[in-house]
């Protein structure tokens, strides 16, 4: 059996490569997933945890794009300055904070941020604003 192995491998060197390129990468998605500590939610979610709870909405996309609309009541702070403003959000501590950008990226990011300065209830509206938008709720446009 172990001879057929490494005569495979021998005769279908690309073939195997691959395969390990792609079982490392797979690895490692896994390990960020089990390591990140903050929950990824879709609409649907967010929706019955801002129904339960008393929470803040944090959107992280440019002020340009604010501009076609937001989740009502939603903190407006771009991704790249979280880190520095974090302060604004530090009276929020204890409250689940929902993070959301366009697609649902650069919220990871944020997530992440608000993660390692101490926040624990921090989630990711999954898709962000425009999965909001296909399920047909609601946004301001202010």
């Amino acid at each position: 059996m172990f001879q057929k192995l490494t005569e495979f491998s021998a005769n279908h060197i690309l073939l195997v490569g691959v395969f390990f390129a792609l079982l490392a990468v797979l690895f490692f998605n896994e390990m960020k997933h089990a390591t990140q500590k903050f929950k990824k939610l879709l609409p649907a979610e967010v929706i019955r945890l801002m129904n339960s709870e008393d929470v803040v909405l944090l959107d992280v996309r440019e002020s340009a794009e604010t501009a076609t609309g937001k989740i009502a009541k939603a903190i407006q702070i771009p991704a790249g300055s979280v880190a520095q403003r974090i302060s604004e959000l530090k009276k929020h501590r204890d409250k689940p904070i929902i993070v959301y950008c366009k697609t649902g990226a650069r919220s990871g990011i944020a997530c992440s941020a608000l993660s390692n300065e101490g926040f624990e209830k921090v989630y990711s509206l999954n898709g962000g604003i425009l999965a909001w938008q296909d399920e047909h709720l609601p946004v301001v446009k202010k």
